[in-house]
């Protein structure tokens, strides 16, 4: 029993990487999509809509963050809170990243179609992020009460 409770907690421990790394992945994938579609439409701005279709690749940052924060030795004792810890805050970071990708393929269309809501446009693909900066430190905040 203790082997999977470790097993577990190694999981845990590289959860926040891992889920943030294809959240990333999926969110820059689906705003580089879009960004790809508006400079072939347009004949400016393809710098703009490059710079906002990698704006879910924080969430892997983030993801690394909490991974070394989590760092220490994987024992029946701590396994438990290393897994929750890191899953629940992987999984937050993999949908905000998702979620922030659609977003800003949004805001490039968006401002592809008209050029004066640019900034605004990037309003809900920032409170998207403002999620993951929570998930962020309260992981980094819980990480700090675990024994080790």
């Amino acid at each position: 029993m203790n082997e999977l409770v470790v097993a577990l907690g190694w999981a845990g421990l590289f959860s926040p990487m891992a889920l943030g790394a294809i959240g990333s992945v999926i969110g820059c994938s689906v705003a580089g999509q879009a960004a790809i579609g508006a400079m072939v439409d347009t004949d400016s701005g393809y710098g703009r809509y490059i710079g906002v279709s990698v704006m879910p690749s924080s969430q892997v940052i983030y993801g690394i963050v909490i991974m070394f924060s989590l760092q220490r030795d994987v024992t029946p004792v701590t396994a438990p809170a290393l897994f929750g810890i890191g899953l629940l805050s992987g999984l937050a970071l993999l949908f905000s990243a998702m979620r922030q990708g659609q977003a800003c393929a949004s805001a490039i269309h968006a401002s592809k179609t008209k050029p004066e809501i640019f900034g605004l446009s990037l309003a809900p693909a920032a409170i998207v992020e403002g999620f993951a900066v929570f998930a962020f430190v309260f992981a980094l905040v819980l990480a700090g009460g675990i024994p080790g």
